[in-house]
Formats: structure tokens, C-alpha cells, sequence
């Protein structure tokens, strides 16, 4: 078995030895032209393939519009571009997604296709005749093919577009709670440093009080005291002299 895929290694470099800069370019302009969301269209791949269909079209369009093959100014763009692809669909769960986007377009064409068999009574007989395989006939073609690619697009377009404003979403709610983390921290912060000015002046505070209680605030030297009111004597009498008018 290795020594097989060795001998198609080796044929395919000889191969490609061979062709022309101009195919090598149209390769390149075809890869980057892809729709990104879809690795089948990077490998130029149906969506039946297997895993092995992958590694044996990734080898063979590998070596077509590697960088140090191709003069291409693109040519490792195009090259990185079908490795990622290969990557997608040789992982289990990023091929089970995609497949699964794939069954979903084909269910929401069936449907459609049932809809406009409804109205054509002549395709409607030939299709129980047939006992489906004219339905099976019908999604070979290359008619199907293309409103399914096109299908699939639209579905991998939407999830995408939901998955990025989700994306979006819990980076703004982390953004707020980042901002309500920080405003807290500040609000705690300056708290402390309020606490910690408060404590330090306890001691002249304490000492203000003691000063009070004794008699009152002391006179710093250069302060001017206002004067005191004198009081009268609460059991001194006096007589309410009249008043003179005119």
C-alpha cells in the first residue's frame, strides 16, 4: 500500500512537471475564487466524497499550485487555502457539521421539488413509475448539483452570520462586565483610600476632642479668636423704659 501511494506520488510530480504556468495560474484563481464556508469547492470535490477521495485530490492539487512550482504571486495563498480545506473535511466534527448543512439543503430542494411535481401531473406519473428513480435520476444531474451548491451556500452564509453576531454579543456582554468589574474596583479603591485617610487622622482627632473637653480649642499661634458675648446676669431686674415718640 505505501509503496503504491509512492508510485502515485512520483507519477503525479512528473505529471505536473509538465503543465503549463497557464493551468497552474487558473488553478490558482479558481482556489481563491472559492466560496470560503465550503472545503468540497477549495478541493473541487462532489459531496459524497470520502476521506480518502480528500487526501488523494489535496496531494494532487497540492503539488499543482505549490509555491515553489507555481509563479503565481498568489500560488501560497492558494496552497494554505487547500490545506485548511483538507484539514476540515479530514476532521470528523468539522466534516459532520458540513455534511449536515449538505442534508439540510438537499430536504429544503426535495420539498420544493414536491411542490412542482404537484403542478406537473406528467412528471408526478412518470415518478411513481419510475418508483423514485426518477427522482434519484433528477438529483445526479447536474441542475440539482448546482441549486444544491448553491443551497448549501445559503445555509452555511446563515449559520455563519448567526455565529458571528453570537460571537459579537458575548464579546459586548464580556465588554460590559469587564467595565462593571473595573468601575467596582475603582468604587472599592477609593473607599479604602478614604478609610485609610479617615484612620490616619485619628489621632489628631482624638487629640481635637481631648483639647475641647478640656476648655475649648486651643489658640494656634498668629489665629485671632472672635470675641466672646458678654451674658447678662439672669437675676439682675429690669424695668422697660418708654419709648419717646416725636
Amino acid at each position: 500500500m505505501g509503496e503504491t501511494t509512492a508510485d502515485e506520488d512520483l507519477l503525479l510530480k512528473n505529471f505536473f512537471a509538465e503543465v503549463s504556468e497557464v493551468e497552474r495560474d487558473n488553478e490558482v484563481i479558481r482556489i481563491l475564487s472559492c466560496f470560503k464556508l465550503n472545503a468540497f469547492e477549495y478541493l473541487n470535490l462532489p459531496f459524497d466524497s470520502s476521506p480518502e477521495d480528500v487526501k488523494k485530490q489535496y496531494r494532487k492539487l497540492s503539488l499543482l499550485v505549490h509555491p515553489d512550482k507555481c509563479k503565481h504571486p498568489q500560488a501560497k495563498e492558494a496552497f494554505t487555502a487547500l490545506a485548511k480545506a483538507q484539514q476540515i473535511l479530514i476532521d470528523a466534527e468539522e466534516r459532520e457539521y458540513l455534511l449536515s448543512q449538505v442534508n439540510a439543503a438537499k430536504e429544503e430542494l426535495r420539498a420544493k421539488r414536491k411542490k412542482q411535481l404537484k403542478k406537473d401531473t406528467a412528471s408526478k406519473i412518470k415518478s411513481l413509475v419510475d418508483e423514485g428513480k426518477y427522482e434519484q435520476e433528477y438529483e445526479r444531474s447536474e441542475e440539482f448539483q448546482q441549486q444544491l451548491k448553491l443551497k448549501v451556500q445559503e445555509l452555511l452564509t446563515e449559520n455563519e452570520w448567526r455565529r458571528r453576531k453570537m460571537r459579537m454579543r458575548i464579546s459586548e456582554e464580556e465588554g460590559r462586565l469587564k467595565k462593571d468589574e473595573e468601575e467596582a474596583k475603582e468604587m472599592w479603591k477609593r473607599k479604602r483610600e478614604h478609610e485609610e485617610q479617615w484612620e490616619g487622622t485619628r489621632e489628631q482627632r482624638v487629640s481635637s476632642w481631648r483639647d475641647f473637653m478640656k476648655g475649648g480649642k486651643k489658640v494656634k499661634k498668629g489665629e485671632i479668636r472672635p470675641p466672646k458675648l458678654k451674658t447678662e446676669d439672669p437675676n439682675k431686674s429690669y424695668v422697660q423704659r418708654p419709648v419717646k415718640r416725636g
